[in-house]
């Protein structure tokens, strides 16, 4: 995660098609699907879908 923290665009794919993009600061403050994947992945898993 820390190299994907760092890249200057994430493209967020959900079933083929791209559902967010930005940097990792945006991405988390849209509190969308890279949030809930982050924090699942972090270990603070919300009980939305990820």
């Amino acid at each position: 995660l820390e190299v994907i923290e760092k890249a200057d665009k994430i493209l967020v794919f959900d079933e083929g098609r791209i559902v967010e993009e930005g940097t990792h600061e945006e991405l988390l403050a849209k509190k969308g699907l890279y949030h809930t994947l982050y924090e699942a992945q972090k270990g603070g898993a919300s009980n939305e879908k990820a």
